[in-house]
């Protein structure tokens, strides 16, 4: 399968938006998903986010992430979110868009990529490690919600 691994546009906002709120499903957590397209064209300068697309223009699955400053290495990428949608898996695209996201992380001078896994999704686990990503669950998330 061709697929495009690209940086995303905002044409693409109303695509992307659609696949927040199906891995939102998919975490069990559909409730938590309260981002819509206006928020994300307010915030765009925030946004950063490489899509998938297919030959015939299909955005198979994202990878969204952030610079961060970690007092413990230094200048991080966060990679916030990775998603292939279903009927893609199994097809190399998580692979190619974490790659993807790896060799930024490396051309933009940064010491760490960080990332989460829930701790129920054994195949990304498996998929992370496989990759040489150590997966601690020593930390868990804080959230405060303003």
């Amino acid at each position: 399968m061709e697929i495009k691994i690209r940086e995303a546009e905002v044409s693409d906002f109303n695509r992307i938006n659609a696949l927040f709120k199906e891995f939102a499903a998919f975490e069990n957590l559909p409730e938590r998903m309260t981002n819509t397209v206006e928020q994300m064209l307010e915030e765009k300068e925030y946004f950063n986010c490489f899509v998938a697309e297919t030959a015939e223009g299909e955005i198979a699955g994202y990878v969204t992430y952030f610079f961060c400053y970690y007092t413990w290495v230094g200048k991080s990428l966060y990679m916030d979110d990775l998603y292939v949608r279903p009927e893609f898996r199994g097809k190399s695209i998580g692979s190619q868009l974490i790659k993807k996201i790896i060799g930024y992380a490396k051309d933009s001078g940064c010491r760490r990529l960080r990332w989460q896994v829930s701790e129920w999704n054994q195949p990304a686990i498996d998929f992370y490690k496989k990759l040489g990503a150590g997966v601690s669950g020593v930390e868990q998330n804080c959230d405060l919600m303003l």
